[in-house]
């Protein structure tokens, strides 16, 4: 029993650091969260969610293992999600500013829940690293000699599922108080041409990622 909560507590924990690093993913929450609403931000973060339950579930199912060594499906994915990145790069990067007032109902429109959903799934789904990373923690709290029953493993994925839509969703609440959108509404311009910079430069790292 101690085995097992062990097993849940490390994949939860080092999954919630990977999270928490710059990456696709965090790009794309500050950016949805501060360009459009916090509901937009958490539907993001709801898409994440749903993109890591596919990794671990193909993880769990031993494909992960199949993706990580064909050169041809890990490309595919690889190219498939630097292209996506490299084109809301190029939207945010030549969006248009916008006058945006904490106060007044006027402000830039809204995207629908399930557009964010979409972007958060997709910005997950087609990171090659992500596959990678997911392969690697299951490989470190997995011992072939005694491996954990499968169930363990699945309340492990839905764990890391639940650590990244609660972070991403606090990202999004937080980035929408007053002042933190206050000080974007001045600055909008300089900050979509920022988050437009950082998608762009993560797509290329990740279409020279070694195959």
């Amino acid at each position: 029993m101690l085995e097992n909560l062990t097993i849940i507590g490390t994949i939860a924990f080092v999954h919630l650091l990977g999270a928490m690093s710059p990456g696709p993913d965090f790009v794309m929450s500050v950016r949805n969260s501060l360009t459009y609403s916090r509901r937009t931000g958490i539907f993001t973060a709801v898409g994440f969610g749903l993109g890591v339950a596919v990794h671990v579930g193909y993880c769990i199912a031993g494909i992960a293992v199949v993706i990580a060594r064909s050169i041809l499906v890990f490309s595919t994915i690889k190219y498939l999600g630097a292209a996506y990145l490299l084109y809301v790069g190029i939207r945010s990067l030549f969006a248009r500013q916008t006058q945006m007032e904490t106060s007044a109902v006027t402000k830039r429109q809204d995207i629908s829940p399930l557009q964010a959903v979409r972007m958060g799934f997709l910005t997950n789904i087609l990171n090659p690293k992500a596959t990678l990373f997911f392969l690697g923690l299951f490989t470190v709290v997995i011992s072939p000699a005694a491996p954990p029953p499968r169930s363990i493993l699945i309340i492990g994925g839905l764990v890391m599922v639940l650590d990244t839509m609660l972070w991403f969703s606090f990202v999004a609440v937080f980035l929408n108080e007053r002042h933190v959108r206050s000080f974007f509404g001045r600055f909008q311009g300089y900050f979509n041409r920022a988050f437009g910079g950082f998608l762009i430069l993560l797509s290329i790292r990740i279409a020279f990622l070694h195959d």
